[in-house]
């Protein structure tokens, strides 16, 4: 970024740090959205003692693109974009605020040093990470009810009528528009720790070239690798949060209720590899997803720093 950043005033500082961020996550969801649906039917399955058992369907997916043809042949096109509204209503204030609390947040983890260390970058992520989580997890929970109904395009629900059957049901708390509100904050602030500490760590380590293409491809390979080993050391929190927030296995019978404990029933009742469900298409999304991001984020405040000059 510009060295013209430490001349400008908090306030502008922070309108461009929030322009650049809801851009990068605008951009992001309306790309990679299909891949993150697919993650949550495979994350919703349940398979014990060679017994599938099916929630709400006798079709049973086996991986990410079996998973997108049946869903193409039994549901139609469109439902791939399944549950989209949420995020696109989320992603632009969600990404901004990351961002925005990322930048600000900086500061606070110095720790005498002159200049950000790999520390600083991974808990000012981690800060970011959990009030993301924290905005964003009633958005989570609608998207996960509309990514879990298996009817074709025109039978599914709206996200409105969703999101109020909800509240009427079971109101905004951590029954209802708020479940699964720890798995969000332990999800969201691992990844963001290892995307943001590696990311920036790497990225002054590694050095810069003068071609501009090359320096493209640099930053999109370390938010690339980034966005991987977020997505791979985070997804039991995932696996956690799609059980939590998505259909019951009986219905009427709350099974999966709180983090740790899901994790440990998993674990327990599907073996280690349960954990790790949807990692596949998690990959396939935050990987270019990560990269996409940071450059868009990057790119776009460079641009509106110069467009202020």
């Amino acid at each position: 970024m510009s060295d013209n950043k430490k001349q400008r005033g908090f306030f502008q500082q922070a309108c461009m740090q929030t322009a650049a961020g809801g851009s990068a996550g605008f951009i992001e969801v309306c790309i990679m959205h299909p891949l993150d649906l697919i993650k949550t039917r495979l994350q919703l399955q349940i398979k014990t003692a060679n017994v599938s058992v099916q929630t709400g369907s006798n079709v049973y997916y086996h991986g990410v693109f079996d998973c997108a043809k049946k869903m193409v042949r039994n549901e139609g096109i469109f439902a791939l974009y399944k549950g989209i509204l949420p995020p696109i209503l989320v992603e632009t204030p969600k990404r901004a605020v990351k961002f925005l609390t990322f930048e600000q947040l900086k500061p606070l983890f110095l720790f005498g040093h002159e200049k950000p260390t790999p520390l600083t970058f991974s808990l000012a992520g981690l800060g970011a990470g959990v009030l993301e989580a924290i905005l964003v997890n009633p958005f989570e929970m609608v998207k996960v009810t509309l990514q879990s109904n298996r009817n074709k395009g025109g039978e599914v629900p709206s996200t409105w009528s969703v999101t109020r059957q909800i509240i009427a049901e079971n109101g905004i708390g951590s029954r209802g528009l708020n479940r699964g509100l720890s798995a969000t904050i332990g999800r969201n602030g691992v990844f963001n720790m290892i995307y943001f500490g590696f990311y920036h760590s790497v990225k002054n380590i590694v050095p810069e070239y003068q071609d501009p293409f090359q320096e493209f491809l640099r930053k999109v390979a370390i938010g690339f690798v980034s966005g991987t080993l977020g997505s791979v050391i985070n997804i039991p929190f995932d696996v956690a949060k799609s059980r939590i927030q998505g259909p019951q296995p009986q219905p009427g019978v709350v099974k999966y209720k709180s983090t740790f404990p899901t994790i440990a029933t998993v674990y327990r009742e599907e073996g280690f590899k349960a954990l790790y469900k949807g990692l596949t298409p998690k990959v396939m999304r935050l990987a270019p997803g990560g990269a996409i991001m940071m450059i868009v984020y990057e790119y776009v405040y460079e641009a509106l720093d110069k467009f202020l000059d």
